[in-house]
């Protein structure tokens, strides 16, 4: 996985292992949150794979959207790109399938706007409400407040572990050509989340 998403800056770009690159970055009442990570919150970036097709499946724009760096949104061109369903574009990785698959065209910009619930634990580190997500996928509504099961895992079951209320957003790295742009995340606060 890569690293922790930029922050300080509002335009950059960066590249790792000729894949991810981020285009321009805009921050929305979101320096803090990025440095500081973010618990609830909405948050909208745009991203498009390679213009020319060199692959097939996972290795066209592999990677994904990690939410508290631990729950992956997948971002893959999944245009008339078969894979399994619950590793396709706008699928919670492993666990939740898009309810249309809204993906454009190879090289197209693509669009993710997210709600995240994050998931509260006790003092004593048990889980008290799951994460929940609801995504849209170019505008089109593809995960209607999910019941994230926990961590998304290649290998294994999902599970949570518990890990502090405000954690950060990442990117992955797949080695594929991937760019992002327009990335913002603006945290919710409890009053604005209803259970």
């Amino acid at each position: 996985m890569g690293g922790m998403l930029p922050s300080g800056n509002t335009r950059m770009a960066v590249k790792s292992n000729g894949g991810l690159r981020i285009v321009r970055l805009q921050l929305l009442a979101g320096l803090e949150t990025l440095k500081a990570g973010a618990g609830s919150a909405m948050s909208s970036c745009i991203w498009s794979g390679a213009r020319r097709i060199l692959s097939r499946a996972r290795a066209r724009g592999n990677s994904g959207v990690f939410l508290q760096g631990r729950y992956e949104i997948q971002v893959l061109d999944s245009y008339e790109n078969p894979t399994y369903s619950n590793g396709q574009a706008a699928s919670v990785y492993k666990q939740h399938i898009p309810l249309v698959n809204a993906s454009l065209p190879a090289g197209e910009w693509q669009s993710y706007d997210v709600v995240f619930r994050a998931p509260r634990f006790s003092a004593s580190g048990e889980l008290q409400t799951p994460a929940f997500v609801t995504l849209l996928h170019n505008g089109i509504l593809v995960l209607d407040q999910v019941e994230i099961q926990g961590t998304t895992t290649y290998i294994g079951q999902p599970s949570y572990t518990p890990h502090g209320s405000r954690e950060p957003l990442m990117l992955q790295d797949h080695g594929n050509p991937v760019s992002f742009r327009n990335i913002w995340v603006r945290e919710l606060r409890p009053q604005q989340i209803s259970q």
